[in-house]
């Protein structure tokens, strides 16, 4: 079980921290924004950022859980700028439970492992104790 700890009001739909009650920890590597061929998406950032959560759906579903059991997660982006930022809340709240989201570091980075990504995230989940 996770249990979302919030700073207060200040810092409102977001998870300071987490809490990992019991269970079992599940690292989940970089996700990009690839298809099912390993090609990278085309499109938008909002098209990339969907298929990064669509890939990382697939991971934790194939692990038995959904995005409930993602206590933390790392995003990488190359822009930051407001529109991007905007996307990417978007995008992430069609996913993740906003009543206990997971917590998240945000990091600007100069590049990633292809020139044509503009986004890859990392995480944490936990498993349920078998």
């Amino acid at each position: 079980m996770i249990k979302a700890i919030n700073a207060g009001p200040g810092y409102p739909g977001v998870s300071m921290s987490t809490k990992v009650v019991d269970g079992e920890l599940l690292f989940l590597t970089g996700h990009a924004p690839v298809d099912g061929e390993g090609e990278v998406v085309d499109g938008d950032f909002e098209a990339q950022a969907t298929a990064v959560f669509e890939n990382l759906r697939i991971t934790l579903e194939a692990a038995g859980v959904g995005f409930e059991a993602l206590a933390r997660m790392t995003t990488y982006l190359i822009d930051v700028a407001p529109e991007t930022l905007a996307s990417f809340k978007k995008v992430r709240n069609s996913f993740v439970n906003m009543d206990c989201p997971p917590a998240n570091t945000l990091l600007k980075v100069a590049g990633l492992y292809d020139e044509r990504i503009r986004i890859e995230i990392d995480g944490v989940a936990v498993l349920p104790r078998a």
